[in-house]
């Protein structure tokens, strides 16, 4: 049975459950024992919001696909990834979901916002059309950068959720933009900050006042997405200790990743294992009733979660974190800070107070004006020197460092 189509009852008994170690597994920032809460591991799993493929839902433009088993599954990390925002937002990062216990109306306005149909916010059909813009075909296969680029236009239709998406490229996170993102204000000032649609699109059956609720505060909740390149064709051993650490802060939102192509959701690790929730499964689309209730069973993974070895890890991932408050990421930067300094742990991008004046700058590279690396991209066919070796690029390409201090680095194509 091809795998990209088993069903979920086929898959629930088929899982590993989790080894008896005296590593300490850790959970999104949380850290558990699996010999004295084995439960309270599997109940916090159980409770984020599993998004596979689907099949038989409206077609996505009005005549493309109506399934998106096979070409979907980052997409659906991305749904998990930004789906952990919400309920971080919305509930709470203590929030659980126990089978046939009545959950509050946030916990089904968050799962609305999933559901696969063209006016949710970040359903499959809104993220493979907006993707049409980020240079993807609906039914092509998304990276970790893209489908983070995506996530974050959709989110300024989402009003109810009022948050600020900041996508640090480079390698390098910025806390100057990020502050000034997160302090701007509420209100809009102009086109480009607050689409003009329709409020029945704008709200999307949610409570209009959900919106607004936050005016008079100072600081839009962060969700921050880090797109990286952790080796050419493998991880680099030196940044594992630093992976390790990132599911440690409370503000962690997992990293999306996996083998090449092939899609995962990670949310956590034991060991030298990563835990992760797979979308590689294909489900019947779910309707909402006329009440606009939701059977939400299908939602939730319900077997212990699959595992990895690190080491098996692709390079290309996104990291992703949420700050509520101002203090949140106040204390993550000083997280940051701290990682940096231990040992064996090779910091996977650079923390700095303004933007480093090499961004952008044609002479890094010593590239012509018309062939200027901006944000990283490189455009058109150019010849560079790296390490003593000339490399031919062609088309569109990214530029990473391997190293975060130095322009030392490594390209592919997206």
């Amino acid at each position: 049975m091809d795998a990209a189509t088993l069903t979920y009852d086929t898959l629930r008994f088929e899982y590993e459950d989790f080894p008896e170690t005296k590593e300490p597994v850790w959970i999104l920032g949380r850290k558990y024992s699996v010999f004295t809460e084995k439960e309270e591991i599997l109940l916090d799993v159980t409770s984020r919001l599993w998004f596979t493929y689907r099949k038989n839902f409206p077609a996505i433009g009005g005549t493309g696909p109506t399934s998106d088993t096979g070409w979907g599954c980052m997409l659906r990390c991305g749904q998990m990834i930004f789906a952990q925002a919400l309920v971080c937002r919305h509930l709470g990062r203590d929030w659980r979901w126990i089978k046939g216990k009545r959950q509050t109306d946030n916990y089904f306005s968050v799962l609305n916002a999933f559901i696969d149909k063209k006016d949710s916010y970040y359903s499959i059909h809104q993220i493979a059309q907006m993707g049409v813009g980020e240079g993807k075909s609906i039914g092509q296969w998304y990276g970790p950068n893209t489908v983070a680029q995506v996530l974050k236009k959709l989110a300024t239709f989402d009003t109810w959720s009022s948050l600020a998406v900041h996508i640090a490229m480079d390698n390098t996170v910025v806390m100057e933009e990020i502050r000034r993102l997160c302090q701007s204000n509420f209100s809009c000032a102009g086109a480009a900050a607050c689409p003009a649609v329709e409020a029945d699109v704008l709200y999307n059956g949610y409570p209009e006042e959900a919106g607004v609720r936050d005016k008079l505060s100072l600081w839009k909740p962060l969700v921050l997405l880090i797109p990286l390149r952790l080796g050419l064709t493998e991880i680099n051993e030196a940044y594992i200790e630093t992976l390790k650490h990132c599911f440690m802060m409370p503000q962690s939102l997992g990293v999306i990743g996996g083998k090449p192509n092939s899609a995962h959701y990670f949310i956590g690790y034991v060991g030298e294992e990563l835990i992760y929730l797979d979308p590689h499964t294909t489900q019947p689309a779910v309707e909402p009733s006329d009440s606009g209730s939701l059977p939400d069973e299908s939602f939730h993974c319900q077997h212990p979660p699959c595992r990895m070895s690190i080491a098996e890890l692709d390079p290309s991932i996104a990291v992703g974190f949420f700050c509520h408050t101002e203090e949140d990421f106040n204390d993550w930067c000083h997280q940051i800070k701290k990682l940096s300094l231990v040992r064996g742990a090779l910091p996977m991008f650079e923390l700095v107070e303004r933007q480093p004046s090499h961004f952008s700058n044609p002479d890094v590279l010593n590239l012509t004006p018309g062939e200027a690396v901006q944000g990283g991209r490189a455009k058109g066919s150019l010849s560079l020197w790296f390490s003593g070796s000339c490399i031919e690029l062609h088309a569109d390409f990214w530029c990473v460092p391997i190293c975060p201090h130095s322009w030392s680095g490594a390209f592919w194509s997206v």
